[in-house]
C-alpha cells in the first residue's frame, strides 16, 4: 500500500468528491490538508458554489481538467457514481477516505486500472505527519 500512496501524492492535481464547505466535515479538512501541501486541489460539491474561496465543481466532468489523484469523502453509494465517472475520464489513482469505501467501486476502479487505496488509511493522518 505504500507505493500507491506515493503514486497518489506525487500527482500534480488533485479533486476532492465531498468537500463540504463546514470545517469540521471531513470533506472540507482532506481538501484543506491537499491545498496547504501545495497541491493543486480542486473540491467537488454539487450544492456550494466555493468551498474555502476556491471555485466548487458539481462533478469530475465540470472541472478544467481531469485530475491525476481524487480523494473521495462521500457516501460509498455516491463513492460508486464517482468512480464510474473517474473511470471514464481517466483519473489514475483513487483514495476512498475511511467511510467512503464500497467493495464493488473499489473492484471497478482496480479492474479499469486505476490505483485504489481503501484499506482505511487516512489522507489527513499522513499529511499531519510529512
Amino acid at each position: 500500500m505504500q507505493q500507491q500512496i506515493a503514486n497518489f501524492l506525487s500527482e500534480a492535481t488533485y479533486a476532492v468528491a465531498g468537500a463540504s464547505t463546514r470545517q469540521h466535515k471531513y470533506g472540507n479538512k482532506v481538501f484543506r490538508a491537499l491545498v496547504e501541501s501545495g497541491r493543486t486541489t480542486y473540491p467537488l460539491n454539487p450544492i456550494s458554489e466555493s468551498v474555502e474561496g476556491h471555485r466548487a465543481f458539481p462533478t469530475l466532468g465540470d472541472l478544467p481538467e481531469v485530475p491525476a489523484s481524487l480523494s473521495i469523502v462521500t457516501p460509498p453509494q455516491v463513492t460508486r457514481t464517482i468512480i464510474a465517472e473517474a473511470i471514464k475520464l481517466g483519473v489514475k489513482h483513487v483514495w476512498m477516505q475511511p467511510g467512503a469505501e464500497d467493495a464493488d467501486a473499489s473492484q471497478l476502479a482496480r479492474d479499469a486500472g486505476l490505483t485504489v487505496i481503501d484499506d482505511g488509511s487516512c489522507l489527513l493522518v499522513l499529511l499531519a505527519r510529512s
